[in-house]
């Protein structure tokens, strides 16, 4: 994987810029980066590698920077400052789950997500570490929870329903009643768990003895490159075809208020409505027609 970083910037057209590893974002922190941009400019650059588009012209896989990209489209920018690195779409990839994870306001499943990603394509606990910035204890307890398939605790250490020493405990103790009853105490006693927090405890070792460590709930993750361009193609169809039909709506009211206009604008059809007590709209639909 290339790291060195490239020692020009280059402005490259944000149309021609795809978002491979697309992720939500928190508006709060959004609209913090949009105005940040707006008062004082962009601080530091994307980053992006280089492709040959359908079109035959240049265009460019983001790496890191959504939160920027997208506040310079909604600030309405056509062109944006990058630092272009000359690396393949998984190295890519790679740079992209590691930078997510290293950023500010996260969210803790996400993380997860991306520790699994990093893992199926045989980075070391060492490698996800350097690269990401997370603590050693965090990343070593976080993939001995994965080893041990344990999704429900990992679930619910990242919901906050547990801490992630008692999910360690849970994992590790034999699944006898005493023995956990005996560790939900002693982690109550130590304040490890407070409240509310022990009967979910309680409640997370049932389910987990009954229906077993793996979750039901936590989408199966994409296990390579292509699977993820693939996700992400299907979800942009689907977003596309939600646009569509909204157009085809708006076209459709369009017509209605056209049609509308038109017949409040013949005086005798007006005439008739008043007599039978239907010479009103909504006040919405008032608007669009004009009627006053």
């Amino acid at each position: 994987m290339m790291t060195d970083t490239p020692d020009s910037v280059t402005m490259v057209p944000i149309e021609r810029v795809e978002v491979l590893n697309s992720r939500d974002r928190n508006m709060k922190v959004f609209e913090e980066i949009v105005e940040n941009i707006r008062t004082i400019g962009l601080k530091k650059p994307i980053t992006v590698t280089e492709r040959d588009g359908a079109d035959g012209k240049p265009a460019f896989l983001l790496v890191c920077g959504e939160g920027r990209l997208n506040a310079f489209r909604l600030l309405g920018e056509t062109h944006i400052p990058a630092l272009v690195v000359n690396v393949s779409d998984e190295d890519a990839l790679i740079m992209s789950l590691a930078e997510n994870i290293a950023r500010r306001g996260h969210r803790p499943l996400e993380i997860l997500a991306d520790i699994e990603l990093l893992l199926a394509r045989e980075y070391t606990i060492d490698d996800i570490i350097k690269n990401t910035g997370l603590s050693q204890k965090y990343v070593r307890d976080i993939v001995f929870l994965l080893e041990k398939g344990e999704e429900r605790l990992i679930e619910a250490v990242q919901h906050g329903t547990i801490p992630l020493t008692t999910a360690l405990e849970i994992a590790r103790a034999k699944n006898d009643d005493d023995d956990l009853g005996d560790m939900l105490e002693e982690a109550y006693k130590t304040g490890q768990l407070k409240g509310h927090q022990i009967t979910d405890a309680k409640r997370l070792i049932e389910k987990r003895r009954e229906k077993g460590p793996k979750s039901a709930t936590r989408p199966k993750l994409p296990n390579s490159a292509h699977s993820l361009v693939k996700t992400y193609q299907k979800e942009v169809a689907r977003q596309h075809k939600m646009v569509l039909k909204a157009e085809h709506a708006q076209q459709q009211l369009l017509l209605v208020v056209q049609g509308l206009k038109s017949l409040f604008a013949d005086e005798h059809f007006v005439t008739l409505l008043r007599a039978e007590g239907l010479d009103s709209l909504p006040k919405y639909l008032a608007d669009r027609v004009e009627i006053v």
